[in-house]
């Protein structure tokens, strides 16, 4: 290999950042200081899914595969960071010939698709943790379909859930405190997509991307940021790197994301 440069595509991570409805937050306390104990040392609770994370199968099949059973090679290789930032905005779909139009995506290519939404995540540059959460778009019913004929081995948004909200609980019964947040999402997806909206979410299609891909071992990464949104990045075939700790019986892991481009 010739001089490589590396782009770091993750978010950062701490007691900050928003986490998942019904999930807890992250927590961080220091149990040694320097003072006292001659060492600084922290001790951290929280639960697999916020921040930069890879989804194994065993997040949705009692049997599925753990993140220490996912083959090191199928966590790196050829692949492509597909810019639709400049068409999707609050809760709009994407379709794999939107993807197909910009970059060409190979068999077995690990995928990451750029919406532009991290911006709105706790550390972007437009922090707004409604938008962030519960306002994204969401890829189409056939994206399912697609990514098994192209045998993607892993795929990856920059936003909080690779599933339409509206195919999650953000639009179907998100509500505490008498906020039934829920149905101000469906409000405006009933605004958008008129008398499609039952066809394009179903109720069988209740994280859909999470059921129907990880049976066969099509799994994702949540939460990208970082340098995805640099414009040398797209559309263009490049290596890609996703490196979880070897968290063993784990259902999903933090991760770091990565691109890999060869400089001239």
């Amino acid at each position: 290999m010739g001089k490589v440069k590396l782009y770091d595509l993750s978010q950062p991570l701490n007691q900050e950042v928003s986490f998942w409805p019904f999930y807890p937050p992250f927590e961080v306390k220091y149990i040694k200081r320097k003072a006292e104990h001659g060492v600084n040392a922290q001790y951290i609770m929280t639960s697999n899914h916020m921040g930069t994370h890879l989804d194994a199968p065993r997040h949705f099949i009692t049997g599925g595969k753990t993140i220490d059973q996912i083959p090191l090679d199928w966590l790196y290789g050829p692949g492509v960071i597909v810019d639709l930032s400049d068409v999707l905005d609050e809760l709009d779909i994407f379709t794999p010939e939107m993807i197909e139009q910009r970059v060409e995506v190979r068999e077995g290519d690990i995928l990451f698709i750029h919406t532009g939404w991290h911006r709105y995540a706790q550390f972007g540059e437009q922090p707004d943790e409604e938008k962030y959460l519960l306002r994204h778009p969401g890829p189409h019913p056939s994206i399912v379909d697609w990514l098994i004929a192209k045998k993607i081995k892993i795929w990856g948004v920059d936003m909080v859930s690779t599933d339409h909200p509206m195919n999650l609980p953000i639009g179907r019964f998100l509500g505490r405190g008498g906020l039934e947040q829920w149905k101000k999402v469906r409000a405006i997806c009933e605004r958008k997509f008129g008398d499609k909206l039952d066809e394009l979410f179903p109720e069988e299609h209740y994280q859909l991307t999470h059921n129907a891909l990880f049976p066969h071992d099509c799994i994702h990464v949540e939460n990208l940021g970082g340098e995805i949104g640099r414009k040398e990045l797209h559309n263009r075939r490049l290596t890609l790197g996703v490196f979880p700790w070897l968290f063993k019986g784990g259902e999903a892991a933090f991760c770091r994301a990565v691109a890999f481009v060869e400089e001239a």
